[in-house]
């Protein structure tokens, strides 16, 4: 082990990734990118996510990211003898994490129990649509579906619009964050006690957890919050506003400092004693007329001019980048937060960096994701006890598949046709 790994935070953490898609790689990743040794099992035609996303000579750039510092092993997990090495894998390991649907890893004798069998002390992160349990528990659940049930979507959009979804997928990051710190919490229980547990991560649920806010207003006060576009409720000035030169430009002064920065870059002093505007509370009361007024101004200069004034009275906002204006700067370069990784493949990617930043133990991206089965051979020999013979027989018999055998080459002929 390499000095840089050896300090790593989760050195020494190994774990059993039996995700699929994004919720539960994501979780995996995040250990992956602080040091835990993380073995992902993939199917013989390996994860969908490979075929998701943008694609550049052939290869995934989606897997690039999501599947990188990971260790690959491609076995099929319906077969029993696949099923097998799993348990073996599991026994040597921390934690496991996936997101079948409910009651489908213990159909193949992979569950939680199944596994405390092999590992008593074992770690399982379990991410589905609904949970393990209830009424919607065996219900197909993706990320985008389960936002609607966490009551997410309904908020975001225009009034009197159809409810907007983001360009990415929200809830499965959102519950891929959850889950991993389900996992530490669970790990620091392990080392008090001795003891594991499973951590049931639903995607409604985490969802749902971002409107803390809107929950005890509803209890009490009966209000189900509505979409406001770009703004926020109860809060102005906190908007997107146009440009002369159609740039948009999010402002937030609806603190008090932040509006008198406002009204000053603005040069209207007049609006801080106007008592429409001379509190959050009547601020947010008036946001249509206050929104008004900054849009006037903002609509009659360029973004120059407009950054100008705002940075000259120290103003909280920003136009809105797109991939190309991050790419472009030089807050990300000095950050280092556009990560120039070496490829096998592609010569270098580049991904997003690891976040947070650690002062004495940061993250770090070891290797890009890999081709299917590239660590097949080496783990199931070193942790598997699967000698030549046998890892020959399996791959014959197509339970699992190895990087440059025979029987991967005629795999991928088959994926293709």
């Amino acid at each position: 082990m390499k000095a840089a790994e050896k300090t790593a935070p989760l050195a020494g953490v190994r774990v059993l990734e039996l995700g699929t898609t994004i919720a539960g790689p994501f979780c995996a990743r995040l250990f992956a990118d602080f040091g835990a040794e993380v073995i992902k099992v993939e199917a013989l035609e390996g994860d969908p996510v490979r075929l998701a996303g943008q694609h550049f000579q052939g290869e995934s750039l989606y897997a690039k990211s999501l599947m990188r510092n990971k260790t690959l092993v491609a076995i099929d997990l319906r077969n029993e003898q696949g099923q097998d090495l799993v348990r073996r894998l599991a026994a040597k390991c921390d934690v496991v994490i996936e997101n079948f649907r409910p009651g489908g890893l213990e159909k193949w004798r992979l569950g939680y129990e199944d596994l405390k069998r092999v590992k008593p002390d074992i770690v399982m992160v379990r991410i589905s649509g609904y949970g393990q349990d209830g009424p919607y528990s065996s219900r197909p659940g993706y990320g985008v579906v389960c936002e609607a049930v966490g009551g997410l979507r309904y908020i975001n959009g225009e009034p009197g619009r159809a409810p907007v979804r983001s360009n990415i997928a929200l809830t499965d990051y959102i519950t891929g964050l959850y889950a991993a710190f389900g996992a530490m919490l669970a790990l620091r229980h392990r080392d008090h006690t001795g003891v594991g547990q499973y951590v049931d991560t639903a995607l409604y649920e985490c969802a749902f957890s971002f409107l803390e806010t809107h929950v005890p207003a509803y209890d009490k006060l009966g209000m189900i919050p509505q979409p406001t576009g770009p703004g926020l409720t109860n809060s102005a000035v906190n908007n997107l506003f146009e440009t002369q030169d159609d740039v948009y430009v999010h402002i937030q002064g609806s603190q008090a400092n932040g509006f008198r920065r406002l009204a000053l870059s603005m040069k209207r002093p007049d609006l801080l004693e106007d008592v429409r505007f001379n509190t959050r509370r009547e601020r947010a009361k008036h946001a249509t007329e206050i929104d008004a007024i900054v849009q006037e101004w903002v609509g009659a200069r360029s973004y120059v001019d407009v950054e100008q004034a705002f940075r000259a009275e120290d103003v909280t906002f920003s136009r809105i980048y797109n991939m190309a204006d991050i790419f472009a700067d030089p807050h990300y370069k000095a950050r280092g937060m556009l990560a120039q990784i070496p490829d096998d493949d592609l010569g270098t990617v580049t991904v997003a960096a690891p976040v947070p930043r650690l002062s004495e133990t940061p993250g770090r991206i070891r290797h890009t994701g890999r081709p299917i089965g590239h660590d097949t051979r080496r783990v199931l020999m070193a942790l598997a006890a699967v000698s030549d013979e046998y890892l020959a027989s399996l791959e014959a018999a197509k339970v699992v598949r190895c990087v440059g055998s025979p029987h991967a080459d005629d795999q991928a002929k088959e994926k293709r046709s």
